[in-house]
């Protein structure tokens, strides 16, 4: 009986490895996007936070204020 099913199993599932890349990418693309939120955050709470003085610099581009643009 277990043979059977085993054999059933083998016979049904899918044998190809097509979608396989596509998973990969994807994990590997989620543990890069937390790894740049956890160094954001790491940099938050240090005290040094030189990502809001480049948006801040970016908002001043955008904005085009008098100060002038100085992204870095």
């Amino acid at each position: 009986m277990l043979s059977v099913l085993t054999t059933w199993i083998r016979t049904h599932l899918p044998q190809s490895e097509r979608g396989q890349d596509l998973i990969e990418y994807a994990l590997l693309g989620g543990l890069l996007a937390t790894l740049i939120i956890a160094v954001a955050g790491i940099l938050t709470v240090a005290g040094a936070n030189p990502l809001e003085t480049m948006m801040e610099g970016i908002e001043g581009c955008i904005d085009f204020q008098a100060g002038g643009c100085d992204p870095f």
